[in-house]
Parts: structure tokens; sequence; C-alpha cells
């Protein structure tokens, strides 16, 4: 019995952990509702505007790998510490940003320094809790994620429409003291090791820089000047390429690693890692295109946008308490199986969209995503930390953490990327037939080509806006449905694991 207590000191560094999770996740679903305004404000366009999210996720996919590196260096509170006052400051900077770029580099700086709290968060609960806790743990950390994608976009798109868009980086201010106030009480000062500065991996560290922020660059900017057509593109695809190599090689088999990638071969935690990765891209990109869609098609303003959203996490914060329990009735790739199908679901009803698809379509599709997000992210969670020594923690996180914000950058990207091409593909399909010499498009018009202009002009104007309206549409619809498909093949590699290794966990 003694071995199960967890001592007050515990639950605090714990919970603390879960409030920079919290704020990780809220600084993401804060800026969601307000996305278009933020990008009529700044003058972006929509694939410019996906940068807003991207950049920051960039950055935390850079600095989470490093983060168990910095914690035997500095130490856990001190880096805990420094990263949440930076991640402070930084989001008041962004408030005072005026004008894209700025907003941007903020945002990394931003991203960078809460980068830490995400797998310092996973950490302290394997570190902290007991094996009868880790369940129980696990779905505090989803929870923590619920409560963000519940409160955020609503919080955001309030502080939108009542205030500015400025407003909405303040919030993270209450739970930012809150965990400074828990790490200065139950996380214990620890001293530094300098010396492994020197000693550090600094080749493998600037292959990840280059690998990981070059594929974003690809993958951002590719669509906007016509991928490898563009010399820009391929050279930036030649030194990503070359970064994750050296990085990949110098962890595997550099003497000075400074995360241990090899845990990705052990069957359970590789698999689980890879469905995170799609995971990721699955509810990040989704959460980026749902408001933009809702703007740009539907012209709800921030308020109405967040509104529609707050069922999506309200969902997850019901459903999270009760996935301990339900683990010990159910097999865990079960429920994650489960979990990645009803997501699947959730996809499929958003696939459909017509002029009439507004809340009526978005709610029902995102309270369904919510539904089976629990499932995937407490199962998941459990599953790939089982069999795992303590000591292998710090790089189990990062890993974890790492391939979760990855695959949300990377699906953001794509995402953004598919419905702008999508778009121009179908609009040329919708134009083709189109003829100014076709007679049932001159008594549309009401006249001959001779009449059209200029009077006409406004009409041939509202029939482009049509056009280009179903073509997005279109490109919304299938955007769902490859979200759809890639999350039922999620739901098949999880029914594949091995059930011995399931059962363990």
């Amino acid at each position: 019995m003694n071995a199960e207590k967890v001592s007050a000191r515990a639950w605090v560094a714990v919970l603390g952990g879960l409030f920079g999770c919290f704020m990780a996740g809220m600084n993401v679903h804060v800026t969601s509702a307000a996305l278009p305004e933020i990008e009529g404000s700044l003058g972006a366009t929509f694939e410019e505007g996906s940068w807003i999210s991207t950049a920051y996720l960039v950055a935390e996919i850079i600095m989470i790998p490093l983060t168990a590196w910095l914690v035997d260096i500095f130490s856990l509170r001190k880096v805990m510490s420094v990263g949440s006052l930076i991640f402070l400051i930084a989001s008041v900077a962004c408030s005072w940003s005026p004008n894209l770029e700025t907003l941007i580099t903020i945002r990394v700086i931003q991203g960078a320094a809460g980068a830490v709290l995400i797998p310092l968060s996973f950490q302290l609960i394997i570190t902290e809790l007991p094996p009868s806790r880790m369940a129980m743990g696990m779905a505090l950390f989803s929870l923590a994620n619920s409560v963000a994608q519940a409160v955020g976009p609503s919080i955001g798109g309030w502080l939108t429409d009542s205030w500015s868009w400025r407003w909405i980086f303040y919030v993270q201010l209450i739970p930012g003291v809150a965990l400074l106030a828990a790490i200065a009480w139950s996380i214990k000062p620890q001293p530094m090791n300098l010396a492994l500065l020197r000693r550090g991996d600094w080749p493998g560290i600037t292959g990840m820089v280059v690998g990981l922020g070059g594929l974003q660059i690809v993958l951002e900017e590719g669509g906007r000047k016509d991928w490898f057509s563009s010399p820009f593109i391929v050279w930036t695809a030649w030194a990503a390429g070359i970064g994750l190599l050296v990085f990949t090689l110098s962890q595997l088999y550099g003497a000075r690693a400074f995360i241990n990638l090899r845990l990705l071969g052990r069957y359970n935690f590789g698999v689980a890692s890879v469905a995170m990765f799609i995971f990721g891209g699955g509810t990040f990109g989704l959460v980026f295109l749902v408001p933009n869609y809702l703007s740009q098609l539907q012209h709800y303003s921030a308020r109405q946008i967040g509104v529609s959203l707050v069922a999506y996490g309200l969902v997850q914060l019901v459903l999270a308490p009760f996935m301990p329990r339900l683990m010990k009735w159910s097999s865990p790739k079960i429920m994650v199986a489960s979990g990645f199908l009803i997501m699947a679901a959730g996809c499929w009803l958003g696939s459909g969209l017509d002029a009439d698809s507004a809340a009526n379509v978005i709610i029902p599709s995102t309270v369904v995503r919510g539904i089976g997000q629990p499932f995937v992210m407490v199962a998941l969670s459990v599953l790939a930390v089982a069999g795992l020594d303590k000591r292998e923690a710090g790089s189990a996180s990062a890993v974890f953490s790492m391939l979760r914000n990855l695959g949300g950058a990377v699906g953001t990207a794509l995402l953004a990327q598919i419905v702008a091409s999508r778009e121009r593909f179908h609009s040329a399909r919708i134009i083709e037939p189109l003829s100014p010499f076709d007679p049932s498009l001159q008594e549309r018009l009401g006249g001959t080509l001779q009449t059209w202009l200029p009077a006409k002009q406004e009409q041939l104007e509202l029939l482009a806006r049509t056009v280009r309206r179903e073509a997005f549409l279109m490109a919304y619809s299938d955007a769902f449905y490859l979200a759809c498909i890639a999350l039922i093949g999620c739901a098949l590699a999880a029914l594949l694991m091995r059930r011995q290794m399931a059962d363990k966990a």
C-alpha cells in the first residue's frame, strides 16, 4: 500500500506540469476562433495565416527533443521556470505585433519557450506517479488538453468580438503564474551540469533545426511557389533531407545523442508514436481548418466560431475522467481503434459540405471527433509507455510529444495546401464548360456578349464569386475526406498491435 501512496508535493508537481500543458494547448486553440480576424487585421491570406499556428508548432517541435538534454544541464526546476517565464513575456508581446512577420517571429519564441512544458508534464506523470495511478495521470493529461480545447475557442472568440484579437494572448497569465508557484514549491532545486554544454551533440542539434525547419518551409511555401519548379523549394528540400539524415544518424549512432530514437524500434512505442503523429495532424489541422471555413464561407464572427467549437472541447472534458475506468473493462488497443474510428466518422460528417452546411454540420462533426479523442489520447499514451524504464521517461516523452506536434504542423500545412490546390482544381473544372458564347449563359446574364460590358460586369463578378464558393466547398470537403481516410488507417494499425503487448499495458 505504501508504494501506491503519492505525496502532496508529487501531486502539486504533476498538476503544475498539467498547467503548463494547458497553457501550451490553450495557445493553439485560443487563436483558432480569431484566425480569420488576425489574418484580416494583418493583411494575411488564408495560406499565409496558417503560419500563425505552424510557426508556434514548428518551434515546439524543434525544442521538444532538446528538453531532456536541457534538464540534464540546467535541472528540471530551472528549465520549467525559465520556459514558463519566457512564454508569458512572449504571450504579451504577441498582442503588440504590428504586422504578420513580427507576430510569426514572436510566436516562434513563444513556441520554443512553451515547448518544454509539454514533455515535462508527460515526464512528471511517468516519474512521480506509481503504475497503478498511470491511467489517472494520462487521463488528467488528456483533461488538460480538453479544457484548453473547450475554453480556448470560446474565450478567444469572445475577446476578439468584444475588444480585439490582441487580448486573446493575455489569458495565459493566470495559469502561467499558477505554474510558476507550483514549480517553486513542489520541484526541488538541483545542481546544474554546465559541462554537458561542451559535450553537446551540436551537429545533431543543427541537423534537427535545419531538417525540421526546412521541412515545414517546404510544406507551407510549396503550393505558393509551384513546388519543385521553384529553385528555392528544391534547395530547401535538399537541406531538410540532409539535416534530418544527420539528425537521425547522430541520435542512433552518435556518442553524444540527446534523445533516444531507438525507442521507436520497440513495437508498441513505435506504432503508438506513428499513430500519435497522424492523430496530431488530424486534431491540429482540423482545428485550423474549421474556423477558416466558418469565417470564409459562412461569414461567422469570431464569437460565433468560438461558440461553434465549445462543444468539441466540452465533450472531451466530460469523457476524459471516465477513461481510466473504461481501460479496466476494455483492451487499450480496442479503445485506440474505437477512438480513431469515431474521429473518422466525425470527419466523414464534414466531407459533404454545401452552401447550407454551417453550424448544423460543423458542430455534429466536431462533437463526434471530440468523443473519439479521449479514447485515443489516454489509451495510446498508456500503451506507449508500458514497459519503459523511468530512466527512459525523458526521451520517451520528448519523442512522443515531438511526433504529436510534428504531426500537427504537417497536418495544418498539408490541409491548408489541399484546400488551396483543390479549390483551384474545382474552379477550373466548374469554369471549363462555361463559354461567353453559350446561349444558356447569355440568357442567364440577360444579354449577348456585346451588351455585357460594362452593364453586366456586376453579374459576371457574381458568377465568378459563386464558382469560387462552390469550389471552396468541394475543397474543404476533400480535406475532411482525406483526414477520414488517414484516421481509418490508424484504427486498422491499432488493431494489428501485438495482443500480449497491449494486455501488458
